[in-house]
C-alpha cells in the first residue's frame, strides 16, 4: 500500500542500506510483519482453552509477580 510519502520512503531505505545491526533488521522486519498481518496464528482448541484459562486466572487474581515467580524458580532449584 503506497502513501506518496517518498521522502521518508527513501530516507527509510537508505538506512536500512547502512545499516549493519542484523538485530534491528530483524526487529523492523517483525514489525512490518505484524502491520501487514502477514503472521496469522491459527489456535487449536487446546490453545484455545489454555487460553481463556489464563485469562481467567488472571482475572480472578490467580498469578504471581515476576519476584514471586522468580522466589519460587529460587526454591525448587534448592532442592
Amino acid at each position: 500500500m503506497k502513501y506518496g510519502n517518498c521522502g521518508t520512503e527513501k530516507k527509510l531505505i537508505a538506512k536500512i542500506k547502512d545499516t549493519e545491526n542484523s538485530e534491528i533488521l530483524e526487529n523492523m522486519m517483525r514489525f512490518l510483519n505484524i502491520h501487514n498481518n502477514e503472521d496469522v496464528y491459527i489456535l487449536n482448541e487446546a490453545q484455545k482453552a489454555a487460553i481463556e484459562e489464563a485469562r481467567e486466572d488472571y482475572k480472578n487474581g490467580r498469578y504471581l509477580t515476576n519476584e514471586e515467580a522468580n522466589a519460587e524458580i529460587e526454591k525448587w532449584l534448592k532442592k
